[in-house]
């Protein structure tokens, strides 16, 4: 996926002068030891301010966007925080466990030094990220450096964000509109253009000699009978055309995402539906949102660095019918009807979080809405239908509410192998008291319709990079011991 960073991570070891230096030392060889990957060790060990610049400056010259900062002591308080001041990128801050070493002349009191660190970031007003338990062994932190590359890839990657935009949102879409002052707040830049110039552009692709090998690729993809052959060039020239602009138009930024107006004029305008081409974007990590959902985009962005994988975004959009729950849920998964749900596009979905069956389609709706009533369809194919294939996922959305404050929710599921017996790119979702999650989070908080979906569990990621961005309301699915504040006791 080339729109997402790479990460390269770099580890920082910092000494209290009053502690023997060795302890930070070595421990810190041993964890670059364990870690059997890409990490880079500073070979500074940061004990006072002109070493925190050394080894800022060193890790930097080494190509390093994260950092480690690891306490193997109590560690020195304004130094070791200056690295945050001074390091263009997230950095991780951990600290050693006792017991590689006596207890009179190698203990660290790093458990002690954390707590120092925190006030001193705090102090600052700088940001550091700090696990669950900052406090290990040299296992203990390895997992912890592992654990910490996603959130890291996804802080890198907003920081890098350009977020353009086509088109207002559609009539009635008041769901798909938000301040876009959360943007800046983030770090997000957003270039907002009118359809007229997507039109301009995606005329002047025709011809493009790069067409004939993107259609190839497009047929390959699909397999044929799974295609209209007759509109392979034209989804051709619009892949070209959004990827071109993309490049023309990051600008300063490194990363780009996409949210698009999509209908009712789309269609008729350009002569086909973008859904397919779209779906081929977001599984190379460029998401393009559905209806000019800019948060949408952004969550999907999120996901898409976190996982390093595709993302999409759906439809939180229809209740699953008694009689489906009663032949193929019931029984045999441990759901009630309650806990689940269909996600639905038009057909954004990447073909590769499809089931076998998908093949590019014609909008239906839009098919009553725009062409004349018993003709076939023309302009309104292009979507890429079928179920989505069942596996684990996690449903999230970041987004700023109509009062400029952002908020989110997380919750952790899995598509279920269920037959849905419908149209469109869609599956049969399930996520644990979700009837509850929808009423008190999504209703209550006035969520749009639009989720963003991580094909894996990564929640606890999602969670971090969240927290790390400064986002105070993160809402999850709560158990049922655990009561929602709206929640009436007694219903």
């Amino acid at each position: 996926m080339s729109n997402i960073p790479e990460v390269k991570l770099g580890i920082i070891a910092v000494s209290r002068d009053c502690f023997p230096i060795a302890l930070s030392t070595q421990r810190r060889k041993n964890i670059v030891a364990a870690y059997k990957g890409d990490l880079y060790e500073c070979p500074v060990t940061v004990e006072n301010e002109h070493d925190a610049l050394k080894a800022v400056e060193d890790v930097t010259n080494a190509g390093c966007n994260a950092l480690v900062v690891f306490l193997g002591n109590f560690g020195p308080e304004t130094p070791e925080t200056l690295i945050a001041q001074k390091f263009d990128g997230p950095c991780m801050y951990v600290s050693a466990a006792e017991g590689d070493g006596d207890m009179i002349n190698g203990r660290g009191d790093a458990y002690c030094g954390m707590l120092n660190c925190s006030y001193n970031l705090g102090l600052r007003h700088l940001k550091g990220y700090i696990p669950e338990y900052p406090v290990g062994t040299c296992d203990d932190i390895v997992k912890m450096i592992r654990e910490f590359v996603p959130i890291a890839r996804a802080i890198i990657g907003v920081k890098n964000l350009k977020i353009i935009t086509f088109g207002p949102r559609p009539q009635d879409f008041f769901a798909c509109n938000a301040p876009i002052k959360g943007l800046y707040e983030l770090g997000v830049e957003i270039e907002e253009n009118s359809e007229l110039d997507l039109l301009v552009s995606y005329k002047a692709h025709a011809g493009d000699p790069r067409i004939p090998a993107v259609c190839a690729d497009m047929a390959k993809e699909m397999g044929e009978g799974r295609y209209f052959p007759e509109m392979n060039e034209r989804l051709a020239q619009f892949e070209l055309t959004l990827l071109d602009w993309a490049e023309n138009h990051k600008g300063a930024r490194k990363y780009v995402a996409f949210a698009n107006k999509c209908w009712p004029a789309f269609p008729e305008a350009f002569g086909f539906e973008p859904c397919y081409v779209n779906s081929r974007l977001a599984a190379r990590g460029i998401p393009v949102a559905c209806e000019v959902d800019i948060y949408g985009a952004l969550s999907e962005y999120i996901g898409a660095c976190v996982t390093a994988d595709a993302v999409t975004l759906l439809d939180i959009n229809n209740s699953v019918p008694q009689y489906i729950y009663d032949e193929d849920i019931k029984g045999k998964f441990d759901y009630k009807l309650t806990d689940t749900f269909m996600g639905f596009h038009c057909g954004n979905t990447p073909e590769c979080k499809m089931c076998e069956s998908r093949a590019i389609k014609y909008q239906l709706i839009q098919h009553r809405l725009l062409e004349p009533e018993g003709s076939d369809p023309d302009f309104t194919r292009g979507t890429l239908e079928g179920d989505i294939a069942p596996g684990d996922i996690t449903f999230y959305r970041l987004q700023c509410d109509s009062e400029g404050n952002l908020r989110s929710y997380v919750a952790e599921g899995q598509v279920l192998p269920v037959a849905t017996r419908s149209f469109g790119g869609i599956g049969i979702f399930a996520i644990p008291e979700m009837g509850r999650f929808y009423r008190h989070v999504l209703i209550q908080k006035r969520y749009p319709h639009h989720g963003a979906v991580a094909f894996a569990h990564c929640g606890k990621a999602l969670f971090e990079v969240l927290k790390y961005l400064g986002v105070q309301d993160i809402a999850y699915n709560h158990p049922k011991t655990l009561p929602y504040p709206t929640e009436n006791p007694w219903a």
